[in-house]
């Protein structure tokens, strides 16, 4: 049960504890929630809803994906590129430079090889024929986020170093990652990536974190914000709206892209994250910026359908917001400014979720897991 992780000890625990945002025996959103964001009388989901086949919540066929390494071999033209590569794995090319963020080539969001979130279709290329990056960043511990199987290969295959939140870093190091690569942040602080021109700043989310059964908030969960010499990216990891978006933009915007989660929205659950009309308005309060938006159309984790975030935004995104919106493994550039191609529209009618799959033996299913699970 490696996938499970580790609990800090030592220097890393007596760090975690001197957070003013730890509360005791964890860690704690410490700002205001807003009211109206969650639905108190909205019922979570059961799990004969969360294993039922209504509501498309599965793509009917393969979404459309691209080989991303013949642009890769080109230098960017602005200096800045993304390529997302499902859910919240998207390569970002700052300056020369390149960023890896919550990387998950795992088949499943599950610390179980046959039971949990199954992704609709592998990444558009194996980790093993990912260029070199200069630095992996993970926002949390969740496991849409960090992906054990994922870890454990980077670990084997080079000498990334990796930026997280306070507490992550236990896990990293327990999967083979050398400590001396792990840089682990606190809200505010800033860690500079030797040999680079890259920073990487943590900053305020609204989330929760946990791989157990009793681990939960036992790790920081964070937004974080990328910056090269000539560039800045804000990614949300995962987050519900927050007034603290605007002291964000005060303290280190400008950005020029900014990528925030719009899946796996529910009523119940409205206060940690943020679905695709509460991304609109924290892209608004983060100062604006080319908007990609991530965690979505990779794992089935809340009742909606698959596209249903897509179809959303793009309903709702004034003509001033730039919406990026590529394919899978599609390299686009923010200073492009290209129009959005609405792909997901042929993508071929939802079949459903799958048939519920046997849990191995003594462990709990998901039924009796807290919702949400990411």
């Amino acid at each position: 049960m490696n996938s499970f992780g580790k609990r800090a000890q030592g220097i890393r625990l007596e760090r975690m504890m001197a957070s003013p945002r730890w509360a005791g025996e964890g860690f704690r959103n410490v700002h205001p929630v807003a009211p109206g964001l969650r639905d108190p009388t909205a019922p979570r989901p059961t799990l004969r809803e969360f294993l039922s086949n209504g509501n498309r919540r599965v793509p009917g066929a393969p979404l459309p994906s691209m080989d991303p390494r013949e642009a890769w071999s080109r230098p960017s033209a602005s200096g800045l590129r993304a390529t997302w590569l499902g859910h919240s794995t998207v390569l970002l090319e700052m300056g020369g430079y390149r960023v890896l963020t919550d990387p998950v080539w795992g088949t499943r969001a599950s610390p179980f090889r046959l039971l949990g979130p199954k992704r609709f279709q592998p990444v558009p290329l194996r980790l093993r024929e990912m260029p070199e990056v200069d630095v992996v960043v993970i926002s949390h511990d969740h496991y849409d986020h960090l992906d054990y199987p994922t870890i454990h290969a980077l670990a084997r295959r080079s000498n990334v170093p990796f930026v997280t939140s306070l507490g992550v870093g236990a896990h990293l190091q327990a999967w083979g990652i050398a400590p001396e690569r792990i840089t682990e942040l606190d809200w505010w602080e800033t860690h500079r990536v030797p040999g680079t021109g890259l920073s990487v700043t943590a900053a305020p989310s609204q989330h929760f974190s946990g791989r157990g059964f009793k681990d939960r908030n036992a790790t920081l969960w964070s937004s974080m914000i990328l910056r090269s010499e000539r560039h800045a990216v804000f990614f949300s990891g995962d987050t519900g709206l927050t007034s603290e978006y605007a002291l964000i933009r005060e303290r280190l915007g400008p950005f020029d892209l900014v990528m925030l989660e719009v899946g796996a929205f529910h009523p119940s659950w409205g206060d940690i994250h943020l679905g695709p009309e509460n991304a609109l308005k924290a892209h608004q309060l983060l100062g604006g910026g080319a908007f990609l938006p991530v965690h979505w159309g990779t794992f089935s984790l809340a009742m909606h359908a698959w596209d249903q975030p897509a179809e959303t935004l793009l309903q709702l995104a004034s003509p001033r917001e730039l919406l990026l919106m590529p394919r899978l493994g599609e390299a686009v550039e923010p200073a492009e400014q290209r129009a959005v191609q609405p792909w997901w529209r042929g993508v071929g009618v939802g079949r459903g979720a799958p048939v519920p799959e046997a849990a191995p033996h003594g462990v709990r299913t998901p039924g009796d897991l807290p919702w949400p699970m990411d």
